[in-house]
């Protein structure tokens, strides 16, 4: 079981890796100029799209939205990159904020298993999903922002805006178990 993390230069990525470290998920981190070839020679069983600072400093990440046949979660940035090229729409947020909110959580749909009504996370708010993809639908919602997290209708393709790698996101460990068991219930 390996998952790719694709690191976009947000100061969370390394930290996305040592939480599945942690969690005894195999995981690997690359930049996001790596070709789309050799992330599949890896033959992953998932890929993380992690944050970073522009959504004009991307590299591949489009190409591995649209060619890798695998389970995908985009976090912060990698949530709007998945929104984007799926056709939604981002933009700056009214008020931006990094502050530990509260989720509600609409539709559990395996990303959120286990999870309740409500969850604690920490967000970053300085860029938002402000249209959804035709073909997704949000799974959580906050007072900040009405696209917390969205899954695409058919794929296994998650955003969420949030940040589960955090001490802030306290129960954010069971975000990632519960996308690996997604990621091994696809194979």
């Amino acid at each position: 079981m390996s998952i790719v993390i694709i690191n976009n230069f947000g100061q969370y990525n390394h930290r996305i890796s040592r939480t599945l470290t942690y969690l005894d998920i195999e995981n690997k981190l690359m930049p996001n100029t790596t070709p789309l070839e050799e992330i599949e020679n890896l033959s992953p069983d998932g890929v993380i799209l992690g944050g970073g600072p522009s959504i004009e400093n991307i590299g591949n990440c489009k190409e591995f939205i649209r060619n890798l046949d695998v389970p995908i979660l985009g976090i912060c940035l990698g949530h709007q990159i998945i929104a984007e090229t799926f056709g939604g729409e981002t933009k700056s947020a009214e008020v931006e904020s990094y502050a530990q909110i509260e989720l509600n959580i609409l539709k559990e749909d395996g990303l959120f298993k286990d999870i309740g009504d409500t969850l604690k996370v920490w967000a970053s708010h300085k860029d938002e999903v402000v249209k959804l993809p035709e073909e997704f639908e949000i799974l959580a919602n906050s007072e900040e922002c009405d696209v917390e997290s969205m899954k695409h209708k058919e794929k296994p393709i998650y955003g969420i805006q949030f940040h589960p790698e955090v001490q802030h996101t306290p129960r954010g460990g069971e975000i990632f178990e519960n996308f690996n068991a997604i990621c091994e219930s696809w194979k």
